[in-house]
């Protein structure tokens, strides 16, 4: 139906002209209003019965709060934005511009917010499939430390000298990250050089029963014991034994000071220079 012809203001003062044309008018322009009324309570409706659900959902999924609630509102202001548009529309107002400008001044916040939109969007992907969580140590390849907090834009970890570290989330969910905590068991390795005059035989012997006698090493998978090689210092033994994650590090500086004693009490010393220690895993 076209619009009402606009009357000129002789006509407007002549009331038998006036009449007609205001029940005219109001005859073409109530439906819309009804129609978009109707339209706008039960768009919002539908859209915060839909939020509520969602929500619901989302907890029985144990969706993170922080990426629920940002989700939610996005999407709760996105389909709202939509449904003015759309009333807008049907009361015949012009919407095309409108659009045009929200799509410009979208692809502008976008350009400039590249980089954070990066770092939500590692977030959102962190949240949902959880490869590490609150209180998991990880290893993101550059630091090492426990998780105190996941963001939107950032996760927090606290290192083992008592530092805190804010790493992007973009970084974390573009390269990769070791957790440290998912696995119950830790593999624990001693590499030493004994003195090349040392009986080969009695050395694996005392380390053979070292490690039984450490009831902290675990029988499956089982514990290593092993000539490793030769060097110009004497003859490298490698010991490989699996322990608890969290008894890492109290066995392998425990059993580093019992490998040292019982050599030297045996006469079987360790060569003047010993190798680095090299342990498999990181604390």
């Amino acid at each position: 139906m076209a619009d009402p012809t606009p009357l000129s203001l002789a006509a407007l003062m002549d009331p038998a002209t006036l009449l007609p044309w205001a029940l005219g008018a109001a005859e073409e322009i109530l439906p819309r209003v009804g129609w978009a009324l109707l339209t706008l309570v039960l768009g919002f409706w539908l859209v915060n019965r839909s939020l509520r659900l969602s929500r619901r959902l989302m907890e029985l999924r144990n969706v993170e709060p922080s990426l629920s609630g940002f989700l939610l509102s996005f999407a709760g202001l996105s389909l709202k934005t939509l449904i003015l548009i759309s009333v807008a529309g049907m009361l015949g107002l012009e919407t095309t511009s409108f659009i045009a400008v929200l799509g410009a001044a979208g692809l502008a916040v976008g350009l400039a917010l590249q980089g954070s939109l990066a770092n939500f969007a590692g977030g959102v992907l962190i949240l949902m499939f959880k490869p590490f969580r609150v209180g998991h140590v990880i290893d993101s390849g550059a630091i090492l430390g426990t998780v105190t907090e996941i963001g939107v834009l950032n996760t927090h970890l606290k290192t083992f000298d008592g530092r805190t570290a804010i790493i992007p989330n973009g970084q974390l969910a573009n390269n990769p990250v070791i957790n440290l905590s998912l696995e119950p068991l830790r593999r624990a390795e001693w590499l030493f050089t004994v003195a090349p005059t040392a009986s080969g035989e009695a050395v694996l012997a005392h380390l053979r029963e070292l490690v039984e006698a450490e009831s902290r090493i675990v029988t499956e998978p089982a514990p290593l014991i092993a000539m490793a090689g030769f060097t110009e210092l004497g003859v490298q033994y490698l010991v490989r034994g699996w322990v608890a994650a969290d008894q890492l590090w109290p066995v392998t500086y425990e059993l580093n000071a019992r490998i040292k004693a019982t050599l030297d009490e045996a006469g079987l010393p360790l060569a003047h220079f010993v190798e680095p220690l090299r342990i498999g895993g990181t604390p």
